[in-house]
């Protein structure tokens, strides 16, 4: 059986939430995080954790792919609390978070644990998660405590 690897785009703050979704748990290493400011292109390469798979059936193995999220139409890109100097540390991903400004441009939070947040401002929502080869059993499953 060809597994087929996921694929989206989102020109929407709707298809941006699926796309937060699905990215929800991947980590990514802050080496694996570039801005093109010449070329307007904020990218990253994640570990995506399969939730999709999980959620198939309580037999499923949990499992980890290689995953590439690209912003087009980037104006400008800043962090908070993050460490240039400390470029082999992982990042855990929650979520991206969008409105649209007065100026018809829009702010996207990227947000991890730790109080950090890597700040987009974009001309379009314009947005890929394209996945990258196999996957691979992870041991574990991420967990959240009830809040």
């Amino acid at each position: 059986m060809k597994v087929r690897n996921l694929k989206l785009i989102a020109k929407t703050d709707e298809d941006l939430r699926v796309i937060s979704a699905h990215l929800q748990d991947s980590i990514v290493k802050i080496s694996d995080i570039a801005n093109l400011k010449k070329n307007k292109i904020f990218l990253m390469q994640l570990n995506r954790f399969m939730w999709e798979d999980v959620e198939k059936g309580v037999f499923r193995k949990n499992k980890r792919i290689r995953t590439v999220l690209k912003f087009e139409n980037v104006l400008t890109a800043s962090s908070k609390n993050v460490s240039q100097k400390k470029n082999d540390r992982f990042l855990d991903f929650l979520a991206i978070e969008s409105s649209k400004m007065p100026d018809k441009n829009y702010q996207m939070n990227l947000i991890f644990s730790g109080d950090i947040i890597i700040k987009l401002i974009t001309e379009a929502i314009e947005v890929t998660l394209d996945d990258q080869g196999s996957s691979w059993e992870s041991k574990s499953k991420p967990s959240h405590e009830n809040l």
